[in-house]
């Protein structure tokens, strides 16, 4: 879930660091920029975890700060594809169950995704696995275990100037990054089912 990766990047180094070390101010630069952030391709950003490498810093004409090219390793959250993860349910619909995790809530499982026994009841707003002649509730605020199917990526654009002047864009706005995930072997879905 969790992987170690290696980035290399130029950091502006603010004038009012230079009185601290260099790997301080480094790793604070770098966890302002990258921490809960998505890297496209990568995965989300958790934290720095070292400094590989530091160039000699760079001044530029007209600017106090120093340049700093640095190659530096970050832990980056990135389930692979067939890992199975634990999760709570937030939202039940009839194209599906969203969940989350701890710090990530773009997960989303398709209805053609859950087991194939399992409805959806309208008047419950729940999905119903019928097992057995059971009938196995998936609701809001369960824990849920689920397995990975794919990663998706999206291109997010920089904010508009509506959002900058205050005016909300549309709420339903594609995340820059998601997981896709299945219900469909024994042992996933609710963990009271199998407890």
């Amino acid at each position: 879930m969790f992987i170690l990766s290696e980035i290399n990047d130029l950091i502006r180094i603010p004038p009012h660091t230079f009185n601290i070390p260099i790997q301080h101010a480094i790793t604070d630069e770098l966890n302002k920029k990258y921490a809960n952030k998505v890297v496209p391709k990568l995965g989300v950003v958790i934290t720095i975890w070292d400094l590989l490498d530091i160039k000699d810093g760079l001044l530029k004409p007209g600017d106090g700060g120093s340049y700093v090219e640095v190659r530096f390793r970050c832990i980056v959250f990135k389930p692979f594809v067939g890992e199975v993860l634990t999760g709570w349910v937030t939202e039940c619909k009839a194209t599906g169950i969203k969940v989350r995790l701890e710090f990530f809530d773009d997960i989303w499982i398709p209805a053609d995704y859950l087991f194939e026994d399992c409805e959806f009841k309208e008047s419950e707003s729940a999905w119903v696995w019928n097992s057995a002649d059971t009938e196995l509730f998936i609701d809001v605020d369960e824990k849920i275990r689920f397995k990975v199917e794919k990663e998706v990526f999206y291109n997010v654009k920089p904010k508009s100037s509506n959002e900058a002047i205050g005016i909300e864009e549309p709420a339903n706005k594609v995340p820059p990054y998601s997981i896709i995930a299945s219900c469909q072997l024994s042992g996933l879905g609710c963990v009271s089912w199998w407890d």
